[in-house]
C-alpha cells in the first residue's frame, strides 16, 4: 500500500480547498486544539459529506468557512482556497460580500435561524441585497422559492412570521433563503438535526434536487450516516479534530479503512439486522483537546493500538484511486483487514 501524504488529486481545480487547516480556541484551562492538520476538498457541482461524533469539529470547520467564529477563536495555520482565492488572506469586506452571495449557509436549528419579529418575506427580500431589481421583483423571487421547496400557498404565507410555521417549514424556509441567492457553495451545518425522521427525509430529497437544478456544491455536516449515504457525492470522517478518512462514499461505506470509520459504521442503527434492546457503542470516551497531541488520537479507542500509535503522528495513506486515511495499520497489509 502506497502512502501519500496529499489529498486525492482531481483532475480540475476543486471549488473549495482546505489545506493543513489549525484552529484553536482560547480558554481559562488553556487552548483547545479544536481542529488539527485539517485538509479537504469540495469539488465544483459535488455535494461533500462531514461525518463524526459530537465534538468532533464538524461543525467548527463549517463555521471557519464560512468565517462566522467566536472572538476566542484563532486560525493558526493552512489556508481555505475558495474558487483559488484563500478566504483568510482577504480583506473583512471582501469576504463579507462573498457571504450571502457566493457564499451561503442553513444553519443547525430552524427555530433560531429566522428573526423572529420580522416576516419571512421581509427577510427573504433582503437577503437579495447583492441583486438587482426593484422589491416586487424581490418578493416574486422569493414566493417562486417558497414553492419549490414545499411551502403551501406562498402567495398569503410570505407574509407571516417565522412562529406561524412548524419546525420542518421554518427549515424549508431557511432552505430557500439559502439557495435564493443561487450560490456557488452552500454549507449545511446539520440542517435535519431538529426534525422528525419522515422530515428528514423529505429536507434531504429537496436539497438534493435543489442543488441539482441550481448546480452548486454542498458542505454537508451530519452525524447521520443515511442522510450522507442519500445525498453526498464524498465523504470526509472526523474524529476529535481530525479528517481520519476521506472518499467516495460508495468507498467509505463499503470499504472503510480507518478504525474508526468501521467503528463509526457499526453503530448505525441502519445496519442493524437483528432485534436488540442494546445498541452499539464505541467505547471510551473523545479526548480532550487540551494541550498538545501526540501520535494517533483515536488510540485510547482503538482496539488495534500499540506503542507506535502513542509515540508516532500517523500518516496519510492512500487506499484506492480516491481514498485515503491515517492510520498506522494501514502501513502494513497485513493488519488492514483484521
Amino acid at each position: 500500500m502506497r502512502r501519500d501524504d496529499s489529498v486525492p488529486h482531481m483532475s480540475t481545480r476543486p471549488l473549495l480547498e482546505i489545506r493543513g487547516l489549525d484552529l484553536d480556541f482560547g480558554t481559562p484551562r488553556g487552548r483547545v486544539h479544536a481542529l488539527r492538520n485539517v485538509s479537504l476538498d469540495v469539488p465544483a457541482g459535488q455535494v461533500v459529506g462531514i461525518v463524526g461524533e459530537s465534538g468532533s469539529g464538524k461543525s467548527t470547520l463549517a463555521y471557519t468557512v464560512m468565517g462566522l467564529l467566536p472572538e476566542n477563536a484563532d486560525v493558526t495555520a493552512g489556508s481555505i482556497l475558495f474558487e483559488g482565492r484563500d478566504l483568510r488572506k482577504m480583506p473583512a469586506p471582501a469576504r463579507r460580500s462573498l457571504l450571502g452571495n457566493r457564499l451561503s449557509m442553513i444553519f443547525q436549528d430552524p427555530m433560531t435561524a429566522l428573526n423572529p419579529v420580522r416576516t419571512i418575506e421581509s427577510q427573504m427580500v433582503d437577503i437579495q441585497h447583492h441583486e438587482q431589481g426593484a422589491w416586487g421583483q424581490k418578493r416574486d423571487r422569493a414566493i417562486d422559492m417558497l414553492h419549490r421547496v414545499g411551502i403551501p400557498d406562498p402567495q398569503s404565507r410570505i407574509g407571516a412570521y417565522p412562529h406561524h410555521f412548524s419546525g420542518g417549514m421554518r427549515q424549508r424556509v431557511c432552505i430557500a433563503m439559502a439557495l435564493l441567492v443561487k450560490p456557488t457553495l452552500l454549507v449545511a451545518d446539520e440542517p435535519t438535526t431538529a426534525l422528525d425522521a419522515t422530515l428528514e427525509v423529505q429536507i434531504i430529497r429537496l436539497l438534493k434536487d435543489l442543488q441539482k437544478e441550481i448546480g452548486c456544491s454542498i458542505l454537508f455536516v451530519s452525524h447521520h450516516l443515511g442522510a450522507v449515504a442519500e445525498l453526498c457525492d464524498r465523504v470526509a470522517v472526523m474524529y476529535a479534530g481530525e479528517v481520519v478518512e476521506q472518499g467516495a462514499v460508495r468507498d467509505i461505506f463499503h470499504n472503510p479503512a480507518h478504525p474508526y470509520t468501521r467503528a463509526l459504521l457499526e453503530c448505525d442503527p441502519g445496519r442493524i439486522r437483528k432485534k436488540t434492546r442494546t445498541l452499539p457503542t464505541i467505547p471510551g470516551e473523545v479526548p480532550s483537546l487540551l494541550g498538545s497531541k501526540v501520535g494517533c488520537i483515536f488510540r485510547t479507542r482503538c482496539r488495534h493500538a500499540s506503542n507506535r500509535c502513542v509515540q508516532v503522528n500517523p500518516v496519510e495513506y492512500r487506499i484506492r484511486v480516491d481514498q485515503v486515511a491515517r492510520c498506522h495499520l494501514l502501513g502494513d497489509e497485513r493488519l488492514v483487514s483484521a
